[in-house]
């Protein structure tokens, strides 16, 4: 049986990969903002897993607003990037990963989730962002990819509700796969923040500590929101607490899990920016 060895929630913002792309980490403006991830990255270190499913959501790479499914999830073997307008340099190929991706696929149609199956897609910033923070010079290689894309941009989008069950059908295929793989859930995006309109520059700082707080232990109180009071709470783009909470109902079988590691950084490109490692028993 594949092993959940926890889960790792953290924001996609493209100025990230900008700023390392460019050598400014150690800026005053940054500095502090990547201060927060090397107790992640020695984990995943330790851990050593060898699959990462990452919920992210696709900002008009792969999937524009002629065509825009709930769900999508790969299934090919590598996946290259482009970069969508932001400036970020182009990554080294991300190796897929079949077999799970597979049998996750059958699983969530036997589970009555109607998703995409994409054998060839381009990834963007929010999956490529947060695996350069997670394996800095490009070092994933040894790590095999699946992208789950839940759609945050075009109305009507998923529910936090069905968001959340989502994530819980996953977790609940990597349990049921015959393998010994280790894996990791990876939730990216967010937290509060607005990029239009007359609240641009919006932030809502005490909402996204609430997440942070209730995501550990009470998932569920955050599931009851519907996407027009994200949008109120956290900004038009604040509802990609969706893809935190996919990654929380991965996790959900799991037992008790163990916090090891929060973070709140503000403003990142107006962007409350939050990190967070959840460890099941699994983890070592």
């Amino acid at each position: 049986m594949a092993k959940l060895l926890g889960g790792i929630a953290t924001s996609h913002i493209p100025a990230i990969g900008v700023a390392m792309d460019q050598g400014l980490e150690e800026t005053p403006y940054w500095k502090e903002f990547f201060e927060a991830y090397p107790p992640v990255r020695d984990w995943l270190y330790t851990q050593e897993p060898d699959i990462a499913i990452i919920f992210y959501n696709d900002h008009g790479l792969e999937f524009f607003h002629d065509r825009k499914p709930t769900f999508a999830i790969g299934a090919a073997e590598q996946y290259e990037n482009a970069d969508e307008g932001w400036g970020i340099a182009e990554i080294p190929p991300v190796t897929g990963e079949t077999e799970l991706s597979w049998h996750i696929v059958n699983h969530l149609i036997e589970h009555d989730f109607d998703i995409t199956v994409c054998q060839e897609m381009k990834v963007d910033h929010g999956l490529t962002v947060p695996l350069t923070l997670m394996w800095p010079g490009h070092k994933y290689g040894h790590v095999k990819v699946i992208p789950v894309a839940i759609n945050c941009e075009r109305h009507p989008m998923p529910k936090p509700s069905r968001s959340y069950a989502f994530g819980k059908a996953i977790g609940d295929a990597v349990r049921s796969f015959a393998g010994d793989q280790k894996v990791v859930v990876m939730g990216t995006g967010g937290l509060s923040h607005q990029l239009d309109g007359q609240r641009a520059g919006f932030i809502n700082k005490p909402f996204d500590l609430y997440c942070m707080e209730k995501i550990v232990d009470e998932p569920e109180l955050l599931t009851r929101y519907s996407n027009y009071e994200l949008v109120e709470e956290a900004g038009a783009q604040g509802v990609e607490l969706n893809m935190w909470l996919a990654m929380r109902g991965a996790l959900e079988g799991e037992g008790k899990l163990k916090e090891l590691h929060r973070s709140y950084h503000l403003p990142i490109s107006n962007t409350g920016a939050g990190l967070q490692l959840l460890a099941t028993n699994s983890a070592r």
